[in-house]
């Protein structure tokens, strides 16, 4: 008798969550991936030591108070032709193809201001609050439920590659460059933190601790390692 049981595991999506007020306020602003990369680049680089961007003199060469820059690096492939087979249950990519997607994620790269969307719907206490310019958002970097971490957006190159007959983008590669967002990015003092920041120290924890985790775990194959070594 057949299973109705699949022997194929479930593929977790990962996605960029957009942290603090969007323009529909308490409405999250999250970019699913439609699939997910290929390849991921991952880079770490120690700050230099001491506030004048130099070693103290005697001080040990391994000294470091700061936890190390990490970044990423990824190319998402966005395609609205799935979805323009069915124009009827999808009438935004039907309008705009991938177009919306990319202006999410292009959203990630400007300073917060008010959104002229914003403003119009401030009065029926759908706008959120008004944010400072001069600051950018601060984003979720969800990797499955190992890695999930505060970033921002550091660079964004977009190939479109086929178009509507509008000119609006069905097809299109997005590179994105992700710098991860350490603790003294945000306030030290947690009655002095929003939600929002109370949530990116709580995700660099939490994956920075798993990491640990991991690394514990991996003295397990360094002993079967050093028993293969062993001449008995």
């Amino acid at each position: 008798m057949p299973s109705s049981l699949s022997s194929s595991p479930k593929l977790l999506k990962g996605a960029l969550v957009k942290l603090g007020e969007g323009m529909l306020g308490p409405i999250p602003d999250i970019i699913v991936f439609q699939y997910n990369p290929e390849k991921l680049s991952r880079s770490f680089i120690s700050p230099p030591s001491g506030s004048g961007g130099g070693r103290e003199t005697g001080a040990a060469t391994t000294t470091e108070p700061f936890d190390p820059v990490e970044s990423f690096s990824l190319t998402l492939e966005l395609d609205a032709a799935d979805a323009l087979e069915f124009p009827e249950s999808h009438p935004v990519a039907a309008v705009s193809g991938v177009a919306d997607r990319i202006a999410a994620l292009e959203m990630l790269v400007y300073p917060k201001s008010d959104s002229v969307l914003g403003q119009v719907l401030s009065p029926l206490g759908l706008g959120g609050a008004p944010v400072p310019r001069n600051t950018v958002p601060v984003a979720l970097f969800v990797w499955g439920p190992g890695r999930i971490l505060p970033v921002r957006i550091t660079s964004l190159s977009v190939e479109e590659e086929s178009y509507s007959p509008t000119l609006f983008p069905i097809r299109a590669k997005v590179t994105v460059g992700l710098t991860v967002l350490k603790l003294e990015s945000f306030p030290s003092n947690s009655s002095q933190r929003t939600l929002s920041e109370d949530i990116a120290v709580f995700s660099y924890k939490y994956t920075k601790g798993l990491k640990e985790a991991l690394a514990i775990a991996n003295l397990a194959n360094s002993a079967e390692s050093i028993l293969a070594m062993l001449p008995f």
